[in-house]
Parts: structure tokens; C-alpha cells; sequence
């Protein structure tokens, strides 16, 4: 079983449709026991990094969620659950996320683009991983946002988009696989990103 957290943000029906679309068994819960027993984690969200880190420590899911990628759970974070795995955001201020990788979260500043960044956009892929398996390289993806992550350490990044700059928009190391597009707006190629997690976490118990 695939838990999908719910701390209040985000469309997460649309991401629990698109799993039981592919035949992948996931629930939507905010109990931190639930999170625990589950096999795979998936933290999808849109809106502010402040407000889901402040209602993910309300629901006492920061460790619960610390503590699985510690175990080796397979993760998915989708969108704000890619942001929230650095250390800070600048956005409305400075904002202390997860930490489990240094980095921070910057906001497009080219006065040119228009934002939030939205609508379909390449995925160029720098490492290829399990999650993109069957998916070819320069695939389109829908993006809604208006912040990108920058980490310090490039060897988790695993695929780039050009937005007035080429920014992170895939991340992979070991168990932790996290996407700033939105695969249950993606379409083919985005049922095939969650098919494949499905995949992920079922050889992870074999």
C-alpha cells in the first residue's frame, strides 16, 4: 500500500485517481500510523511551502516522514513534496524545510517569463532512474509553479527543464525519487511516472 499524505493542500484525489488508474493500490491519509505501516510515501502539493511545512508539523509527519526515507521506503514527492526535501525556501521569508538534502528554494526572477510557470514543458533527463523507465528523454510534463529548488549537491539531479534558465525539475538518490511537474496532470507519460513508483515499492518488499 502506497500512502498519499494529506495535510490539507494539493490535489490529492487526482493523484490517488491516477494510481488506482494504473492499478497501483494508494491511500490518501493524514495518520501519521498509516504513513508508518505503508510500503511507499508519496507527498504531492501545491500552494505555500510555509503553510505545508507548518500543517506537516501540526499532523506530527515531519519525522514520520524523515523516518521512512531513513528506512528505505520509496518516496514520490510531486511538486511542493519535491521543495519541501531542501533545507530552506525564500519564500514569504525564509522557511525551514525537511533537510534531507542541502539546497534551497528560489523563485523565477527573469522579468521576462511569465508567472507561475505553467502548462507543458520538456523533461531533460541528466540521469536516467527506474522512475522513468519506458518514459523517453525530452517527454513533455505539466508544471504549475512559480519557485524551483537549487541544490548544492548535483549528483541528485536527475532531469532539468528550460524555463529562462534550466532548472531542477527531477531529483533521484536511492529510495527518494521527487518531481517539480505534475504526473496526474501529465497524462500518458505522467500515469506511466506513477505506474512505474507503483513498480518501485513492490520490488522494494520482495
Amino acid at each position: 500500500m502506497i500512502a498519499i499524505i494529506d495535510y490539507g493542500m494539493g490535489n490529492l484525489r487526482s493523484v490517488e485517481k491516477g494510481f488506482l488508474k494504473v492499478g497501483v493500490n494508494a491511500t490518501v491519509t493524514s495518520n501519521p500510523e498509516v504513513v508508518e505501516k505503508a510500503h511507499g510515501v508519496v507527498l504531492p502539493g501545491v500552494g505555500a511551502f510555509k503553510d505545508c511545512m507548518r500543517e506537516l508539523t501540526n499532523l506530527e509527519l515531519t519525522d514520520t516522514i524523515a523516518r521512512a526515507l531513513k528506512e528505505g521506503k520509496p518516496y514520490l514527492g510531486i511538486c511542493l513534496g519535491l521543495q519541501v526535501l531542501f533545507s530552506e525556501s525564500e519564500e514569504f521569508g525564509r522557511c525551514r524545510g525537511l533537510d534531507i538534502f542541502k539546497g534551497y528554494v528560489k523563485r523565477f526572477s527573469n522579468g521576462e517569463l511569465k508567472i507561475p510557470h505553467m502548462g507543458w514543458n520538456e523533461l531533460n533527463v541528466k540521469r536516467n532512474n527506474f522512475l522513468l523507465e519506458g518514459i523517453p528523454d525530452k517527454n513533455y510534463f505539466y508544471f504549475v509553479h512559480s519557485y524551483y529548488v537549487v541544490p548544492e549537491d548535483d549528483s541528485i539531479i536527475s532531469g532539468t527543464t528550460e524555463y529562462g534558465l534550466d532548472f531542477t525539475s527531477m531529483i533521484w538518490k536511492d529510495n527518494i525519487y521527487a518531481v517539480q511537474f505534475h504526473p496526474e496532470k501529465s497524462q500518458t507519460a505522467g500515469l506511466k511516472i506513477l505506474e512505474n513508483f507503483g513498480k518501485i515499492v513492490e520490488a522494494q518488499r520482495m
